[in-house]
């Protein structure tokens, strides 16, 4: 399972090799309207987006320039969209990362960092079985 989903993430962080129009999924439509959920959490990542959303807009203001002072790698105080993306990716990896982390407790049932088959079909379909 979490071979499938390093390959499932490295696949969508990768670059198709021909030019080809994609549609999203619902679930990811992006729409520009107040609020900006999807692009909050694209840029800052599902949990630090949460933290953003509890601060003052004063709060949110100076620890948004640390980010974007971490983004701008050359340290040139313009960030470039190489650098944006990169972030990005950066942070949509660790993303994961932290998901693969919290649901492994779920699918390793002896607690041996190994998931069988058995567990995995346990886990996945257990009342079915």
């Amino acid at each position: 399972w979490w071979l499938q989903a390093m390959l499932l993430a490295a696949g969508a962080l990768g670059k198709p090799t021909a030019r080809q129009e994609r549609a999203r999924p619902a679930a990811a439509q992006h729409e520009d309207r107040p609020g900006f959920q999807y692009d909050h959490e694209a840029f800052l990542g599902k949990e630090e987006a949460r933290s953003f959303d509890q601060l003052s807009p004063e709060e949110s203001r100076e620890r948004l320039g640390k980010i974007v002072d971490r983004i701008d790698d050359n340290k040139d105080g313009y960030i470039t969209t190489e650098e944006l993306k990169t972030w990005i990716k950066r942070v949509q990896k660790r993303y994961i990362y932290e998901n693969v982390a919290k649901v492994w407790k779920d699918y390793d049932l002896n607690k041996d960092d190994k998931i069988a088959w058995e567990e995995y079909k346990r886990a996945t379909y257990g009342y079915y079985l």
